[in-house]
C-alpha cells in the first residue's frame, strides 16, 4: 500500500478527515454549542416570524416548524459531542428540525444563508459579551470615582520622563485614570454600536428574489441598524477589528496603571498597602507581602493585548468578502479578550477600593522635594517683574546650590535666593520669609492651580462631580441596550410557543 493510501485509511476517504476534524470542526463545534447556539435559535424563530408576516409560508406550515422549534433539546445540544455526522452545529439542528417537522422545515432556510446567519450571530454574541465587558469597566469607574473623592487633598509628586517634576494630588492622578477609561467606555460603545448592525437578508451576498422584510429582521433581533450593502453585510469584518482595537487600548491603558501600583507598593515608595485578600506569602522569606492580585493584572493584559493583535492579523489576510470559517477561528480571540477585561475591571476595582495609602509619607516626600520651585519661578515672576526666564535661572542656581550643600527644598534660604539673584540680575529680589515659604509650600501649590483640569481640590470635585452624571450616563445608556435585547428574545419565544401551541 502506498503512502498516499496509507494516509487515506488512516484519515478517511470521506469529507471530514480525521485531523481536520479534530484541528478545526471539533473546536469549532465546542465553542458554537457554547457561545452561538442562542442566537442560532433566535434567528431560527425571528426568520419564521418574518417568513409568515410576508406570506411566504402559510399559517400551517409556520405552526409546524414552530413546533419543531420547540421540540428541539437545546440542553442536549449543548452537551452533544461532535462525531462527524454533521458539518457543523448548524446543519445538526437543520437536521433535528427536519426530523421533527418534515420536509416542510427546510423552508425555514429561504432567503437566507449560513454567511449572513453565521455574521449575525457573531454580532448577537459580541455585544452581549462587549456589554458585559461594558458593565465592569463602569464598575471600576464608580470605585474609581469614590478613591478619588477620598483623596482630594491628598498632596503627592508628579512625575515626567520618571524624575520628580511638580506637586499633585492622588485625587487629580485618579481623575486622570477615569477619564483615560472614559474615553476606553466611549471606545466600546462605539464599537458596540458598529456591532449591533443587522446582516440578516444579505443570503450568500447578493440579497435574495423572495420578497422578505431585512427591516423585520432587524427589528425582531434587536438590532440598532441595517448593513444596507448586502456584500458588506458578509464581507465586511471591521466590526471584529473595531472590537479588537477597543479593547486592545483599553487593556494598555489600564496595563499602565497597574505599573504604577506595582511600582508604589515597593518598601522604597512606601505609598501603597494591598488589602490582605490580594496578597501572597513568601515560602522562605517571612517579611513578603506580594502584591500578586496586580502582578497577575499586568500578565493577563499582556496577554489580552496579544489576543487583540491576533484578531487583526487574521483579519488583514483574508480577503474583502465571504470569510465566515475564518471569523469561526477569530472569534474565540474576541471573546477571551472581553472576558478578561471584565474579570480584570472587577479585579482592580476590588484592589484599589481595599488598599491603604500612606499619606504621611507622600505628604513629607513632597515638602521636601524640589517639586515645587516652579511656583517659586512663578512667584518671583510676580513679585519682581521678571521674565520667566530670568527667574527659572535664579531659581535653577537655588536648586543646584541647595543640592551642593545637602538641603532639602524647605531647607531653602532666602539668603540663597538673593545670592543667586545677585548674580543674576544683580539685586536681591523683594520676595520676603513668608513669600518663600508659601512658594515652596505643595498644599499652596496645589490651591493655586484651579484653572479647568488642575489639582485644587474644589476644581477636582467639580470634575469627579461631571464624571458622576458621565457614569449615570453611561449606565443608562447600558441598561437600555441590554433590555432591548432581552426584551426581544423574549418576544420570540413568546410568538414561537403561541404558534406551537395553536
Amino acid at each position: 500500500m502506498g503512502y498516499r493510501e496509507q494516509l487515506l485509511q488512516s484519515e478517511g476517504s470521506s469529507f471530514p478527515g480525521k485531523t481536520y476534524t479534530e484541528v478545526v470542526l471539533e473546536p469549532a463545534f465546542n465553542e458554537a454549542k457554547e457561545n452561538l447556539l442562542g442566537p442560532m435559535m433566535a434567528i431560527n424563530k425571528a426568520h419564521l416570524i418574518m417568513l409568515r408576516e410576508q406570506n411566504l409560508i402559510t399559517e400551517e406550515e409556520s405552526r409546524q416548524i414552530a413546533k419543531a422549534i420547540q421540540r428541539l433539546d437545546v440542553e442536549a445540544l449543548r452537551h452533544s459531542t461532535y462525531t462527524g455526522e454533521f458539518e457543523d452545529l448548524f446543519f445538526q439542528v437543520e437536521h433535528q428540525l427536519l426530523d421533527h417537522a418534515g420536509d416542510i422545515a427546510g423552508n425555514l432556510h429561504l432567503a437566507r444563508s449560513r454567511n449572513d446567519m453565521g455574521i449575525a450571530i457573531y454580532r448577537m454574541v459580541l455585544r452581549e459579551k462587549l456589554a458585559v465587558t461594558l458593565s465592569s469597566a463602569l464598575f471600576l469607574k464608580d470605585h474609581l470615582l469614590d478613591f478619588a473623592e477620598e483623596h482630594l487633598g491628598t498632596v503627592m509628586i508628579g512625575y515626567t520622563h520618571t524624575q520628580q517634576a511638580q506637586p499633585t494630588t492622588l485625587a487629580h492622578y485618579m481623575t486622570a485614570v477615569i477619564d483615560s477609561l472614559n474615553r476606553d467606555i466611549r471606545r466600546m460603545k462605539a464599537a458596540y454600536a458598529n456591532c449591533n448592525r443587522s446582516s440578516m437578508g444579505a443570503a450568500a451576498l447578493t440579497t435574495s428574489g423572495f420578497a422578505i422584510s431585512r427591516e423585520r429582521m432587524m427589528n425582531l433581533l434587536a438590532f440598532d441598524e441595517l448593513i444596507e450593502n448586502s456584500y458588506d453585510a458578509i464581507g465586511g469584518a471591521d466590526y471584529l477589528g473595531e472590537i479588537a482595537t477597543a479593547i486592545q487600548l483599553a487593556a494598555i491603558n489600564l496595563g499602565r496603571v497597574v505599573q504604577d501600583l506595582l511600582l508604589w507598593c515597593t518598601q522604597e515608595f512606601a505609598v501603597l498597602k494591598v488589602g490582605a485578600p490580594y496578597v501572597q506569602i513568601s515560602s522562605i522569606m517571612p517579611q513578603k507581602r506580594n502584591p500578586v492580585s496586580l502582578e497577575h493584572m499586568r500578565a493577563l493584559l499582556s496577554s489580552c493585548v496579544g489576543n487583540t493583535n491576533t484578531i487583526l492579523s487574521m483579519i488583514h489576510n483574508t480577503p474583502f468578502g465571504d470569510i465566515v470559517d475564518t471569523e469561526d477561528d477569530m472569534q474565540p480571540y474576541a471573546w477571551k479578550s472581553l472576558e478578561i477585561m471584565d474579570k480584570l475591571y472587577r479585579l482592580l476595582a476590588a484592589v484599589i477600593g481595599t488598599m491603604e495609602v500612606n499619606k504621611e509619607v507622600l505628604r513629607q516626600r513632597t515638602e521636601g522635594s524640589f517639586a515645587t520651585v516652579t511656583e517659586l519661578a512663578d512667584t518671583l515672576v510676580r513679585s519682581d517683574a521678571l521674565s520667566f526666564r530670568k527667574a527659572h535661572h535664579i531659581v535653577s542656581d537655588v536648586v543646584k546650590k541647595a543640592l551642593a550643600n545637602g538641603l532639602n527644598a524647605n531647607q531653602i534660604t532666602l539668603q540663597l535666593v538673593n545670592d543667586a539673584a545677585r548674580q543674576i540680575i544683580g539685586r536681591d529680589v523683594s520676595l520676603d520669609e513668608e513669600d518663600l515659604r508659601r512658594a515652596m509650600d505643595p498644599v499652596h501649590f496645589v490651591d493655586i492651580r484651579t484653572l479647568p483640569g488642575g489639582p485644587n481640590p474644589k476644581e477636582m470635585k467639580r470634575v469627579i462631580d461631571d464624571r458622576r452624571l458621565q457614569y449615570s450616563s453611561h449606565t443608562q445608556w447600558l441598561q437600555e441596550a441590554r433590555e432591548k435585547s432581552r426584551c426581544a428574545i423574549q418576544h420570540l419565544d413568546e410568538v414561537i410557543l403561541q404558534w406551537s401551541e395553536a
